[in-house]
């Protein structure tokens, strides 16, 4: 059953064009990954959905007694209430309920008269019933589970609401919103201010949610965990895919192929009408004149394929070092921080050697950033050592912008770190990350946080370090730009420290990963889905009770040994496989090429069709044979 339709929504911001012509549909059982560039339209859309803006043409549709809930980014609360009672406040109604009942067990309890007490009676055992069929007696611990799933230990429930910061703010927001289950459920960046702990949950929790859900996300695992559709704004305007993030891509430059073909096809076809047409009034008979009108006719009479319009514009990136480091970049031991009644880490020893890129993992508030800061000398209060390797060059990326002067333009806040580059070399490089003209001239306050996120790792990849430190660098970019750092990382060839929660981003970046647990850490080498199947191991070796429930760090890295050598040797199989695959299936195509270009093809309708479906399906899983290769061997380097 349809629940919500938009029907030609169009919405300008002065003589800028928003949306345009936006159309579509979603069931009451869809999940909707909404997907675009920033400043596509994504979070604009939602507030025309909920009608907070009013759009200028066109309609919405939603079911009829449909209920709508909507989380914004930055939907922070401001309530005198503490943690437990802010959500339990959306059970008002239980609440209630429990009142009404205690009140007819005291009038029971109290009541002499027969009659009277036979209708307390009555009205106890249908409140009673009603309380039970309802979920009365659920709600308390499903409003706890909410609260624990999305990061909120016992401890945290007292706490005033005020007291909270943005990111608890909206995680509480989120766990209210979730407990109200509406009809249609539109979440703006849920899994921001969640660690993977809460992601995973939310996962869980929403793949179970027997409503509709629309969500806007850069978090390509999150998003492939979760949607069944995929609708994109590009352009202004929109297109509804079915398929998760993974197949929307496939099918989009699919799509896109394909027209290219059609518009280069039907082109050619009324080229070669174009020049019969000259020629045959070149020839200025009235018979030759006659064949003229009639093929201009057919050309005109012809359904004109667009060309593809242009992909949105990315931002471009090179990361390289100025000079090489020593094979030892870093060493870590004892390293322990801790705040007054707050203990952080302790303990924590690891070495990096060059051209690893090392993950750090562990859930919010186990000390990631602070250690980073520690190892970046902002943070000057600690327990152990750490020291840096030959020839090293750090360069950091912080996640909360601390580096940017608010009151510089864009121009002089990277020509200040770099006063050997000329003016032309600054603003060449600020175009390269899409900020030309006049935004050049725009002050760093006025910025938004994906903005922001590009002028640092500008000044980043101008410091040309050869150990760059990052601290959840993918924050606040869209799915383009993540996948723009990802490849210019992998090309990198100098050494990383990360922490992020991004798992696709870890997932194919990472050699290694280093968990932060209560006064330990797990070192593993592999990428975050190998990471997870030892994980599962080590979990299940310690339930089956024939081990000790702790499994000591020097069992730990043997069994991890053993498996990076397991995992290095089926690498290499798979890598001589999908090169051998890359080889026919080249081949196959340039055979098709050359074939498409033959007369007696070019002539025959029905084959060159044919050849081009085969063309279209090879050229596809070629794509996906070079991704396949480019992941093989990043993890086998």
């Amino acid at each position: 059953m349809i629940v919500l339709g938009c029907n030609n929504i169009g919405l300008s911001f002065g003589t800028r064009i928003v949306l345009k012509d936006i159309s579509f549909s979603i069931n009451n059982t869809d999940r909707v990954g909404v997907v675009g560039v920033n400043g596509a339209g994504k979070s604009t859309l939602f507030k025309i959905i909920t009608d907070s803006y009013k759009p200028d043409t066109g309609e919405v549709y939603t079911a009829k007694n449909s209920k709508i809930g909507y989380l914004e980014q930055n939907s922070g609360l401001d309530s005198t209430r503490s943690i437990i009672d802010e959500v339990l406040s959306v059970y008002s109604h239980f609440i209630e309920m429990e009142n009404h009942i205690k009140k007819l067990e005291k009038s029971i309890s109290s009541e002499k008269d027969q009659h009277m007490l036979k209708g307390f009676m009555k009205e106890y055992s249908r409140l009673t019933e009603e309380y039970s069929r309802l979920g009365g007696y659920e709600y308390n611990s499903r409003a706890i589970g909410v609260l624990k799933g999305l990061g909120f230990n016992e401890d945290q429930f007292a706490m005033n609401v005020k007291n909270l910061s943005g990111g608890q703010k909206t995680r509480l927001a989120l766990a209210r919103l979730l407990l109200t289950e509406p009809d249609i459920l539109l979440l703006d960046e849920p899994t921001n201010h969640l660690d993977i702990g809460a992601i995973e949950w939310l996962e869980n929790f929403l793949s179970g949610y027997k409503k509709c859900v629309m969500l806007i996300s850069h978090d390509r695992f999150f998003l492939d965990r979760i949607t069944n559709k995929t609708l994109e704004i590009e352009n202004c305007e929109c297109q509804l895919y079915n398929g998760n993030y993974s197949e929307y891509l496939k099918k989009k430059a699919a799509n896109r192929e394909i027209q290219q073909k059609h518009y280069e096809l039907q082109q050619r076809e009324i080229a070669r009408m174009e020049e019969f047409i000259e020629q045959q009034k070149k020839w200025n008979r009235e018979k030759n004149l006659i064949a003229a009108r009639s093929r201009q006719k057919a050309i005109d009479r012809m359904d004109k394929i667009d060309k593809p319009k242009d992909l949105p514009q990315k931002i471009k990136i090179q990361f390289r070092s100025s000079i090489s480091s020593g094979n030892d970049v870093l060493f870590v031991e004892d390293l322990g921080k801790e705040y007054p009644g707050k203990p952080l880490f302790k303990n924590v020893s690891f070495n990096i050697r060059k051209n690893e890129r090392v993950f750090l993992l562990g859930p919010n508030g186990c000390g990631k950033s602070t250690l980073l800061k520690i190892l970046t000398g902002r943070i000057d209060k600690y327990s152990g050592k750490y020291e840096y390797g030959h020839n090293v060059n750090l360069g950091y990326y912080d996640q909360e912008q601390e580096d940017l002067n608010p009151e510089n333009t864009l121009l002089d806040e990277v020509w200040v770190s770099n006063e050997k580059l000329t003016q032309t070399q600054i603003r060449n490089t600020l175009a390269m990350f899409l900020f030309k003209g006049e935004d050049v001239l725009k002050t760093v306050r006025n910025l938004s946080g994906g903005e922001k996120s590009r002028i640092s790792l500008i000044k980043l990849m101008l410091s040309e370090s050869n150990f760059l430190i990052l601290d959840e660098p993918t924050n606040h970019l869209d799915i383009n730009s993540r996948e723009i750092l990802e490849n210019s990382l992998l090309d990198f060839d100098g050494t990383l420290l990360v922490v992020s929660h991004d798992r696709y981003f870890i997932n194919k970046l990472a050699t290694r990963i280093i968990e932060l647990n209560d006064n330990s850490c797990i070192d593993y080498s592999g990428n975050y889905d190998d990471f997870q199947q030892y994980k599962s191991k080590i979990c299940s070796a310690s339930d089956s009770g024939t081990k000790d429930s702790k499994v000591s760090s020097s069992k730990l890295e043997h069994i991890a040994t053993k498996e990076e050598r397991s995992r290095k040797r089926k690498l290499e199989r798979q890598l001589k496989e999908t090169e051998k695959e890359i080889s026919s299936t080249e081949s196959r195509i340039e055979e098709i090429e050359n074939q498409m270009l033959l007369d007696e093809v070019v002539s025959d309708h029905i084959k060159l069709m044919e050849l081009n479906d085969e063309h279209n399906k090879l050229n596809e899983r070629l794509e996906e044979l070079y991704e396949l290769w480019e992941e093989l061997q990043s993890q086998s380097d």
